[in-house]
C-alpha cells in the first residue's frame, strides 16, 4: 500500500521515447498510479511505457496535448478509489516531490485546485525568453488576473475530483494551459497557486515552448478573453 494510491498522474507524451521510460519509472516511486496517454506518437514512445507499470492509452493520431489531458483525466476518473489527479509532463521536468505538496494542500480542503508556479520563488533556472513570456501572459489574462496567478501555463496541476469531473478540455494545441484558467476564474473552485522547481534540461531545453510558440499563447489569450 502506498500513501498515495488514491493519486494518479496524467502524462500526455509525444515522440517522448528517449525519456519516457526514466520519467515514469522514477515518479512511480512515489505514486504507483499512472496513465500515460501517447499522443499519436511517431517513435517508441508507446513502446518504452510497456514495462514500467503505468497504464498505457493510445491515440491512433496526434490530437495536441489538450486531447491528451482530456483522455487520461477521463481514463483516471474511472479507476477505482482516483480522488486526486495531477497533470504531469513526460519530458523531465516536473518534480514528484512538487505533486507531494500539492496533494497534501488538497488534502486539507484549502483548495480544489493546485496550480505549480515558476515565479512565486524564482530560482533562476527558467529561461529568460519564456520567462518574459510566461510572465507577460499571466499579466495580460483577465482570468489569471482575477484568481492573481503568477504562471498561468505551468503543466503542473493537481485537482481534486469534483474538479477534474467537471474540467472540458476542448482546445486540442498547446492553448488548453488559457482554457484550464479560464475555466478556473469562472468557477467557484478554490484555486491555490505554489512554488515548484521546474529542471530544465538540454533535452527539455530542445523540445520547450520556442518564441513563436510564446507569441501564439500570447495571441491566444487575446482572442479567447475577447470572445468572453
Amino acid at each position: 500500500m502506498s500513501d498515495y494510491d488514491d493519486v494518479w498522474l496524467v502524462i500526455p507524451a509525444y515522440n517522448e521515447g528517449q525519456v519516457i521510460a526514466e520519467v515514469v519509472e522514477a515518479a512511480r516511486k512515489t505514486f504507483p498510479n499512472i496513465v500515460v496517454v501517447d499522443d499519436g506518437s511517431s517513435d517508441t514512445t508507446g513502446e518504452h511505457v510497456e514495462g514500467t507499470g503505468a497504464h498505457l492509452v493510445r491515440h491512433p493520431v496526434n490530437l495536441g496535448q489538450g486531447a491528451a489531458l482530456q483522455t487520461g483525466l477521463r481514463y483516471a476518473l474511472a479507476q477505482p478509489g482516483a480522488e486526486y489527479f495531477a497533470t504531469f509532463d513526460a519530458d523531465g521536468q516536473h518534480q514528484t516531490k512538487d505533486v507531494e505538496v500539492m496533494v497534501q494542500l488538497l488534502r486539507t480542503g484549502q483548495a480544489d485546485v493546485v496550480l505549480g508556479s515558476r515565479f512565486i520563488e524564482q530560482n533562476g533556472q527558467v529561461p529568460w525568453i519564456k520567462r518574459v513570456v510566461l510572465r507577460t501572459a499571466a499579466a495580460v489574462s483577465p482570468t489569471a488576473r482575477k484568481l492573481k496567478l503568477t504562471d498561468a501555463h505551468n503543466g503542473l496541476r493537481v485537482l481534486n475530483r469534483e474538479a477534474a469531473r467537471r474540467l472540458r478540455i476542448t482546445m486540442n494545441g498547446m492553448a488548453h494551459a488559457s482554457e484550464i484558467v479560464s475555466f478556473l476564474a469562472g468557477s467557484d473552485l478554490q484555486v491555490a497557486e505554489v512554488p515548484v522547481d521546474v529542471l530544465y534540461t538540454e533535452y527539455s531545453r530542445a523540445k520547450g515552448q520556442s518564441l513563436i510558440n510564446g507569441v501564439n499563447i500570447l495571441f491566444d489569450i487575446s482572442l479567447r478573453e475577447r470572445g468572453r
